[in-house]
């Protein structure tokens, strides 16, 4: 958890807070551990970013807490569906492309990648900028200066959105994957760290997860944590790609650029800093909530597969000896719950509803007093996810029950 605050307290001050702010933060964060993991880097008024927001802001203020701290996945790729995505956002019923960027530009890129210039365009398909009134009035709210990555464009432009149409009395504090990559290179740093000291530092640990990854994935558990890469991604210049641990070495895989590094705490700790790899999602709940003890809110997925990598976690610490981190993490109540898309009313355009209210705080009120079989919209992330209806069918099979013990970690 110091680590943790020290991460925060970075992460405060490269967005502008104070020291005392900083610190603030971080102190409300020990009082308060609760990080919300849903949208991943998406500007704040893309519907899925924007309710999600929202229904984190009613509990922080029903609290009395001054900060809404996230963390979004900056690794993920401009084009997640059609006309969706970090890169998009649809105003007037219109599709815009938010860096007026060609499909070359965007295609398998990832916003991560530091590999151009940036600017806000907000463009529809026949390349006019800001072609609807809500267009030009947002375009004039948004940062004008050119960005290295999108990820670092929207990550400042919700700072900015977020100052002017959201309640003062709580302060947004973003954590994008160069924070986490830092926080595990102090890790790594830190011989007394649990994960520098028997995940990195003990090659059979770290091969043990992955054995028991692919076990999960050929048994009624398959496709809830898939094993996209071996705990951290090789960022190069338009896209980040898998690595895959052998003998000691993490390797890309059939990659055009040939990359290596060794798998243990020195290598990987320069590696992290030197921007040459990104933590995979399951290394960077291991050191922003696992180790830490910090309650994630996350999309319905996560509320399956946040459980699992505790599992994954566990063996591990089983294996070090470590009882009292072992302990630690059974007496986790609800370390995990669904905070992603609580709120999603059909049709719900952000920016046309803070612009008829004239802030954000008048639509808590509003939603505040909504049923929430009301306020969540039809539930398709469920209903309509194939993977969801085969976890039906295990359960229904009794392949899978409350007593299955890769379930016993889910804290409920």
């Amino acid at each position: 958890m110091d680590l943790f605050r020290n991460c925060i307290e970075r992460a405060a001050r490269r967005s502008g807070f104070s020291d005392d702010e900083a610190r603030s933060a971080s102190l409300e964060l020990l009082a308060s551990p609760v990080l919300q993991t849903g949208p991943h880097c998406l500007l704040i008024l893309e519907p899925d970013a924007f309710y999600t927001h929202l229904f984190s802001l009613l509990g922080l203020m029903a609290h009395g807490r001054q900060w809404h701290v996230t963390y979004f996945v900056s690794t993920s790729a401009f084009k997640e569906k059609a006309k969706k995505g970090p890169g998009w956002l649809h105003l007037e019923g219109e599709a815009l492309n938010l860096f007026g960027l060609p499909r070359s530009r965007m295609d398998g890129s990832s916003i991560a990648c530091s590999n151009g210039t940036y600017r806000f365009a907000l463009s529809n398909s026949r390349g006019e900028v800001a072609p609807n009134t809500s267009a030009a009035r947002l375009l004039e709210e948004l940062p004008s200066a050119a960005f290295p990555s999108a990820a670092e464009a929207i990550r400042t432009a919700n700072q900015t959105l977020w100052r002017r149409k959201f309640p003062a009395s709580v302060k947004l504090l973003q954590l994008d994957d160069f924070d986490i990559a830092d926080l595990i290179a102090d890790h790594l740093s830190d011989e007394g760290s649990w994960m520098s000291a028997h995940l990195m530092g003990d090659g059979d640990g770290a091969e043990s997860i992955l054995s028991e990854i692919d076990r999960l994935n050929a048994s009624a558990w398959g496709g809830w944590v898939r094993r996209t890469t071996d705990f951290f991604w090789r960022l190069e210049k338009n896209r980040v790609v898998p690595l895959r641990l052998h003998a000691g070495i993490l390797r890309t895989d059939g990659s055009s650029n040939s990359f290596e590094v060794g798998f243990n705490p020195g290598s990987l700790a320069t590696a992290l800093r030197q921007r040459a790899v990104l933590p995979s999602l399951f290394t960077a709940f291991l050191v922003s909530s696992i180790l830490p003890g910090v309650r994630v809110l996350g999309g319905c997925r996560q509320t399956v597969y946040f459980p699992l990598m505790r599992y994954l976690a566990s063996l591990c610490i089983e294996r070090s000896g470590d009882l009292n981190l072992l302990k630690a993490l059974r007496e986790d109540e609800r370390p995990g719950l669904w905070g992603h898309r609580v709120l999603r009313p059909s049709g719900g355009y952000p920016f046309q509803e803070i612009e008829r209210a004239h802030s954000v705080l008048p639509l808590l009120a509003i939603y505040a007093e909504m049923p929430l079989v009301d306020a969540s919209g039809e539930l398709a992330s469920f209903t309509t996810d194939s993977i969801w209806a085969k976890l039906s069918g295990h359960i229904a099979a009794g392949e899978i029950t409350r007593a299955s013990d890769e379930w016993r970690w889910s804290g409920l």
